[in-house]
């Protein structure tokens, strides 16, 4: 009897501390860029901020070139996402569907290159921005990053493409459709929560990439908004109110697509990762 009640309890008490693990650090992020600077340096913690002020967003939006390097940031990731999506919607059906030469070793190459460290790859991709003289440039970024979420993509789509039955497919070429009108009108609509998933995926990773922009964009309008969360500093230190104000705003559009495709998300996330 015990055991038993010990065993339905356990797993909801590590549920509880790792919820609060992972949601005390964004919630002291939240409630310090809504606090006074003299409760900011208390030394003793201030919970809850007593009187809640804005002015760390006022001067964390006034940054010079603020709204500049939000255009930028998005940018850079809407168009990086969608051409991963583009690409590897198509590469993810031929690994699925198809039986050519070479394909396991290209599901290989694929999932050696989601586990290789992009950092490494850094200096190379500067040479060849530099030859091409396209430094200080978005089209550079959007390259980089669509490479960078497309193995993630396809390894997930191909999964999700792979679990649609061929017999759908099949029925609508019986009826008329070539594979590729089968592949637009029967099995697209069908992938919507894996295309979710990798969207997800792939904002997240192109919003928050960091050393890349640094390294090929010195230029202050060509950058996007991580590097404008390193500039909140004074003579005397750092402003932590303003880097906590900006790093909340820089935040909210990702918790905002997490909301709107949770749901969906998750469902795609573990169809990709199970099936194919």
């Amino acid at each position: 009897m015990r055991r038993s009640t010990l065993g339905r309890i356990w797993p909801g008490a590590t549920a509880v501390v790792l919820f609060l693990a992972f949601v005390f650090p964004v919630y002291w992020m939240f409630s310090t860029a809504f606090k006074a600077n003299k409760d900011i340096v208390s030394e003793d913690p201030v919970w809850f901020p007593a009187s809640p002020t804005f002015e760390h967003f006022e001067r964390a939006v006034q940054a010079d070139g603020f709204w500049t390097l939000v255009r930028n940031s998005f940018t850079v990731t809407l168009v990086a996402v969608a051409l991963s999506l583009v690409i590897a919607l198509f590469a993810s059906f031929a690994v699925a569907r198809m039986r050519f030469k070479g394909r396991k070793s290209f599901i290989l190459v694929m999932m050696m290159a989601q586990m290789a460290p992009w950092e490494v790859m850094a200096l190379a991709y500067y040479i060849i921005v530099r030859d091409a003289e396209m430094l200080n440039s978005l089209v550079p970024l959007i390259a980089i990053y669509t490479v960078m979420v497309l193995p993630f993509t396809v390894l997930t789509l191909r999964g999700y493409v792979a679990a649609v039955p061929k017999e759908l497919e099949e029925s609508a070429m019986v009826d008329g459709c070539t594979r590729t009108q089968a592949f637009i009108k029967v099995i697209f609509p069908l992938l919507a929560p894996g295309l979710m998933a990798t969207s997800l995926f792939g904002f997240i990773t192109v919003w928050n990439e960091f050393p890349y922009v640094l390294i090929l964009n010195k230029d202050a309008s060509a950058q996007t908004l991580p590097v404008w969360l390193t500039g909140f500093r004074t003579a005397f230190g750092d402003d932590w109110g303003a880097t906590m104000a900006a790093s909340s705003l820089f935040a909210v559009p990702i918790l905002i697509l997490f909301v709107i495709l949770q749901r969906k998300a998750v469902g795609g996330l573990t169809s990709g990762a199970v099936k194919g």
